[in-house]
């Protein structure tokens, strides 16, 4: 299907790009990578007067360390997120999950700003950024912003960023040491999670410590399992253990039901992963 007609600007820097997106309001998206939103123009899903392309911004590129946090730039493609020994030794578990996106060809293509700022909750990589406690950095006409993972995710394809804001980087404390899984279930190769679990844990003495668990697709937004973590919160690092924390997994969830599942059904499989999640990230 053909797009509906649209303008289309190609800012050179973050300022540029701002100012771009107060002029045209609620009128403009942004392309990222693309990956997310020309299927949304081919279907006539969305229908934006203005398309600003940040595809040419090299400030939104990039990942370093800064005093024992990850930065990563917006723009910064899977791939490069999966190849790079700064994100798999501080983040192993946010270059775990990348690496079972879609395909090669998306992965090339796509990026960690666009993939979160699209807030799809069947998304792998919002329960990730959820799991690893994020901190998602905005820049707007006000200047920048710091917006916890747990507060960016509003709703169904909704974020908090403002119309006229800009994701330009995501901040993660570093969780070296820690054990990570990423597992999710698929009716097909490259499809959507019907349901997705990031599980991150620490060890202390033959006991979790703490545990972290994102969820994917269980509800309007990408959500933490806080039941099953506090299940988990001191207890042996066994798989008995485990089993009956995971049982509280799908606790405080909203499930949808449509074609690929229940509600019920991805109850269960939240509980199933998430003990499958937390047992490998265990080994």
């Amino acid at each position: 299907m053909i797009p509906p007609a649209f303008d289309y600007v190609r800012p050179a820097s973050v300022d540029e790009a701002v100012r771009t997106l107060a002029d045209a309001g609620e009128d403009a998206k942004v392309l990222a990578g693309g990956q997310s939103l020309l299927p949304l123009l081919r279907l006539r899903l969305a229908f934006p007067e203005l398309v600003v392309d940040i595809g040419r911004i090299p400030e939104l590129r990039g990942i370093r360390e800064e005093a024992g946090t990850l930065v990563i730039g917006a723009m910064t493609s899977h791939h490069d997120v999966i190849r790079d020994p700064l994100v798999r030794r501080h983040a192993g578990l946010l270059a775990a999950a990348t690496a079972t996106v879609a395909d090669p060809a998306v992965r090339h293509r796509g990026t960690l700003g666009g993939s979160l700022a699209h807030a799809d909750p069947a998304a792998d990589l919002p329960a990730v950024i959820l799991a690893l406690d994020a901190t998602l950095i905005a820049v707007g006409p006000g200047g920048r912003r710091a917006i916890p993972a747990r507060e960016f995710f509003l709703d169904y394809l909704q974020t908090a960023l403002h119309p006229d804001e800009l994701l330009v980087g995501v901040e993660i404390p570093s969780t070296e040491g820690w054990g990570f899984h990423y597992e999710k279930f698929q009716r097909v190769a490259q499809a959507w999670a019907v349901v997705g679990v990031a599980a991150l844990v620490r060890r202390d003495d033959g006991h979790l410590a703490e545990s972290r668990i994102g969820l994917s697709n269980m509800g309007s937004t990408p959500l933490r399992a806080t039941a099953a973590e506090e299940a988990l919160a001191g207890a042996d690092a066994e798989p008995g253990a485990v089993a009956r924390a995971a049982e509280a997994a799908a606790e405080g969830t909203h499930p949808s039901s449509d074609p690929s599942a229940s509600p019920e059904y991805r109850a269960h499989l939240a509980r199933v992963l998430t003990r499958r999640s937390v047992l490998a990230a265990l080994e």
